[in-house]
């Protein structure tokens, strides 16, 4: 009876090595959450409109164009860090719808911030509730997906994009 009493401790210990051997294994990257969306059709949502409470944006609006979809907010000090390299997309992918969704973020503190930092955007929306944002399953700021010219999520991003991440990670799914 002692003998087996002393080796379960023993046992617990070769069990969590195991565990821990096979997680490590897998070569699974922290920093690259699974998102349940990822190749996956976009889901259908519509979304008010930055710049004019009015104007109701559809995703169905974008069906049959590839899409970069970025989920930002004034409070996001990696969003600013981000931002520029929007422009540089833009100017040399024309063809690529940029979206641009201002997250949990007040109306007019979203406008200052592309007031002052340039909206690279084709179109602004503003996710006040972040039921959007929860529907694509988004963790944090600021997270970018690509959406192939079907409609499906190809790409997600989660933190700031750079531009290794640009040739690396964007490029091959919008060229």
């Amino acid at each position: 009876m002692k003998k087996i009493f002393l080796s379960v401790p023993l046992i617990i210990v070769i069990l969590i090595t195991i565990f821990c051997l096979v997680f490590l294994l897998q070569n699974r990257d922290p920093t690259k959450p699974p998102s349940a969306l990822l190749n996956k059709n976009l889901p259908d949502f519509d979304i008010i409109n930055l710049f004019d409470n009015t104007n109701i944006i559809s995703s169905k609006n974008f069906k049959g164009n590839i899409m970069l979809i970025n989920f930002f907010a004034s409070w996001c000090s990696p969003c600013k860090i981000e931002h520029p390299l929007f422009f540089e997309i833009k100017k040399n992918y024309p063809s690529i719808i940029l979206i641009g969704i201002d997250y949990k973020d007040k109306g007019e503190e979203g406008i200052n911030y592309l007031k002052t930092m340039g909206n690279p955007y084709d179109y602004v929306g503003v996710d006040n509730k972040g039921s959007i944002g929860l529907e694509l399953g988004v963790f944090g700021l600021p997270e970018t997906f690509i959406v192939n010219s079907k409609g499906i999520i190809v790409h997600k991003h989660l933190g700031p994009i750079t531009k290794k991440i640009i040739t690396n990670e964007i490029i091959p799914f919008i060229q």
